[in-house]
Protein backbone atom coordinates (compact mmCIF):
# COMPACT_ATOMS: atom_id res chain seq x y z
CA UNK A 1 0.00 0.00 0.00
CA UNK A 2 1.10 3.70 -1.31
CA UNK A 3 -0.03 6.94 0.06
CA UNK A 4 -0.12 9.84 -2.56
CA UNK A 5 2.57 12.76 -1.58
CA UNK A 6 -0.42 14.93 -1.47
CA UNK A 7 -3.01 12.55 0.89
CA UNK A 8 -6.33 13.86 1.53
CA UNK A 9 -6.80 13.46 5.07
CA UNK A 10 -10.68 14.33 6.47
CA UNK A 11 -10.29 17.53 9.32
CA UNK A 12 -11.82 14.60 11.62
CA UNK A 13 -9.39 12.06 11.62
CA UNK A 14 -6.22 14.65 10.52
CA UNK A 15 -5.34 14.42 14.62
CA UNK A 16 -5.34 10.37 13.79
CA UNK A 17 -3.53 10.59 10.60
CA UNK A 18 -0.54 8.76 11.25
CA UNK A 19 -2.00 6.44 13.91
CA UNK A 20 -4.27 5.69 10.62
CA UNK A 21 -2.08 5.27 8.19
CA UNK A 22 0.19 2.97 10.41
CA UNK A 23 -2.82 0.72 11.40
CA UNK A 24 -3.90 0.68 7.56
CA UNK A 25 -0.31 -0.90 7.00
CA UNK A 26 -0.50 -3.26 9.84
CA UNK A 27 -3.77 -4.28 8.04
CA UNK A 28 -5.90 -3.42 11.04
CA UNK A 29 -9.59 -2.70 10.22
CA UNK A 30 -10.51 0.70 11.33
CA UNK A 31 -14.73 0.65 11.64
CA UNK A 32 -15.20 3.90 10.54
CA UNK A 33 -12.84 4.42 7.86
CA UNK A 34 -13.10 4.64 3.90
CA UNK A 35 -10.05 4.84 1.83
CA UNK A 36 -10.09 6.46 -1.68
CA UNK A 37 -7.58 4.77 -4.15
CA UNK A 38 -6.56 4.55 -7.92
CA UNK A 39 -8.36 1.94 -9.05
CA UNK A 40 -6.20 -1.32 -10.27
CA UNK A 41 -8.09 -1.74 -13.21
CA UNK A 42 -5.97 0.78 -15.56
CA UNK A 43 -9.47 1.97 -17.42
CA UNK A 44 -11.24 2.99 -14.19
CA UNK A 45 -10.39 5.95 -12.16
CA UNK A 46 -10.95 5.34 -8.83
CA UNK A 47 -12.28 3.03 -5.92
CA UNK A 48 -13.82 3.22 -2.59
CA UNK A 49 -13.45 0.73 -0.20
CA UNK A 50 -14.33 0.34 3.80
CA UNK A 51 -11.52 -0.60 5.56
CA UNK A 52 -13.53 -3.68 6.52
CA UNK A 53 -12.79 -4.86 2.79
CA UNK A 54 -9.56 -4.20 2.34
CA UNK A 55 -7.96 -6.94 4.35
CA UNK A 56 -9.98 -9.65 2.92
CA UNK A 57 -8.34 -12.36 1.70
CA UNK A 58 -7.56 -11.92 -1.96
CA UNK A 59 -7.79 -7.95 -1.87
CA UNK A 60 -4.91 -6.59 -3.22
CA UNK A 61 -3.55 -4.32 -1.12
CA UNK A 62 0.11 -4.49 -2.07
CA UNK A 63 -0.32 -2.27 -4.82
CA UNK A 64 -3.20 0.09 -3.37
CA UNK A 65 -2.39 4.04 -4.06
CA UNK A 66 -4.21 5.42 -1.14
CA UNK A 67 -5.35 8.83 -2.55
CA UNK A 68 -7.80 10.14 0.45
CA UNK A 69 -8.75 8.71 3.94
CA UNK A 70 -12.37 9.53 5.27
CA UNK A 71 -14.65 8.53 7.21
CA UNK A 72 -17.74 7.49 5.58
CA UNK A 73 -18.82 6.07 1.88
CA UNK A 74 -20.81 9.76 1.64
CA UNK A 75 -17.70 11.69 2.59
CA UNK A 76 -15.85 10.13 -0.25
CA UNK A 77 -18.17 10.62 -2.42
CA UNK A 78 -18.42 14.04 -1.68
CA UNK A 79 -14.38 14.22 -2.04
CA UNK A 80 -14.44 12.55 -5.60
CA UNK A 81 -17.20 15.15 -6.26
CA UNK A 82 -14.59 18.13 -5.52
CA UNK A 83 -11.85 16.40 -6.84
CA UNK A 84 -13.48 16.08 -9.91
CA UNK A 85 -14.61 19.54 -10.31
CA UNK A 86 -10.80 20.89 -9.28
CA UNK A 87 -9.32 18.40 -12.09
CA UNK A 88 -11.54 19.79 -14.42
CA UNK A 89 -10.84 23.29 -13.70
CA UNK A 90 -7.50 23.01 -13.89
CA UNK A 91 -6.89 20.53 -16.85
CA UNK A 92 -10.07 21.25 -18.38
CA UNK A 93 -10.16 17.16 -18.20
CA UNK A 94 -11.37 14.23 -15.98
CA UNK A 95 -9.15 12.38 -16.47
CA UNK A 96 -8.44 12.20 -12.31
CA UNK A 97 -5.89 9.06 -12.46
CA UNK A 98 -3.05 11.08 -14.79
CA UNK A 99 -3.83 14.22 -12.63
CA UNK A 100 -2.67 12.26 -9.53
CA UNK A 101 0.32 10.03 -11.59
CA UNK A 102 1.52 13.65 -13.04
CA UNK A 103 1.44 15.38 -9.40
CA UNK A 104 3.09 12.07 -7.77
CA UNK A 105 5.83 12.44 -10.04
CA UNK A 106 6.44 16.51 -9.50
CA UNK A 107 9.53 17.27 -7.61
Amino acid sequence: MRFYKYLYVQEQLEKNRDTIIDKLMEKKVLLSCHVVALSPNPKNQLDINSSKFLFQPGFPTEDLFVVAIVKSHEDALEFVENLVKDVYNETKRTDIRSYILEKEQEG
